[in-house]
């Protein structure tokens, strides 16, 4: 019998729609992470460089706090700070992961149009022919930690096979498989129907098709994958190709999680 963890769902006790509201003082890093310009890192480096400007002023102190009054400029473009915004989709085949797409294939922008004013981007990606969790949101620094693999964010998907599953490959698979980009090792895997065409497979690892590409390396071919579960998040009562907003209590369980980052990543 083959072991496995087999993914645990957990209960939301709410689902009223949250937007965090920004405080009067902030510091100058996180007011530019709020407007959308890039993560909060990153803007303390465009402050050390002297990019930003504040009421006219080039301002180069990393811990400077500003106002919501004040006029922060980055290239001459004066920006506005946003309510921060959480939205998850469940995401149905046929859209793929982008902003905008040249060919007019139907995006996932166009599923959550209707959720904010703000202007929210996805967080991560799921290809055209993946269904299942697709977090969006307007926070550049919390999206950037959750898509890092240094944090070990959760994401649990479960894999519909065109052909029951072998013991060698399922052990081999839970050992690490060598990829042409690197060794993808699962945290777990579990078998979860009779026929053994169906798994349930965790990994925090962010690369493209990584979940397809473990499978077709030993010649299975995933005829449907399916997110399930994204860090604290799952898709209970929410139907294919509808959106929510996230709780305050998701959204804090979600910023705790990126608080730890594991060393050499």
């Amino acid at each position: 019998m083959m072991k496995g963890k087999k993914p645990s769902k957990p209960q939301f006790k709410s689902n009223k729609k949250f937007a965090e509201p920004a405080p009067q003082e902030v510091r100058l890093n996180k007011y530019i992470a709020n407007s959308g310009v890039c993560s909060r890192r990153e803007a303390d480096t465009l402050i050390a460089d002297g990019e930003i400007k504040v009421n006219g002023e080039v301002i180069t102190e990393l811990g400077y706090k500003v106002q919501r009054t004040d006029k922060v400029q980055y290239k001459g473009k004066v920006l506005k700070t946003e309510k921060l915004q959480y939205v998850l989709l469940n995401k149905p085949t046929d859209f793929i992961t982008t902003m905008s797409d040249p060919k007019e294939r139907k995006t996932v922008m166009s599923l959550v149009k209707t959720a904010c004013e703000e202007r929210i981007y996805p967080v991560g990606r799921l290809d055209r022919a993946t269904t299942g969790l697709l977090l969006f949101t307007n926070d550049g620094d919390l999206a950037k930690k959750l898509t890092h693999p240094s944090y070990n964010i959760k994401k649990i998907y479960q894999v519909t096979l065109d052909r029951p599953i072998e013991n060698q490959d399922f052990d081999a698979i839970l050992n690490g498989v060598k990829l042409e980009d690197g060794v993808a090792t699962p945290d777990e895997m579990a078998v979860v129907s009779d026929d053994k065409t169906v798994l349930g497979i965790e990994i925090h690892i962010g690369k493209n098709r990584i979940v397809r590409r473990i499978f077709e390396h030993f010649g299975y071919r995933v005829s449907k994958l399916d997110r399930v579960m994204f860090g604290n998040l799952t898709k209970q009562k929410l139907t294919r190709g509808k959106f929510r907003h996230l709780t305050p209590s998701e959204v804090m369980s979600l910023k705790n999680m990126t608080k730890n980052r594991k060393k050499g990543a």
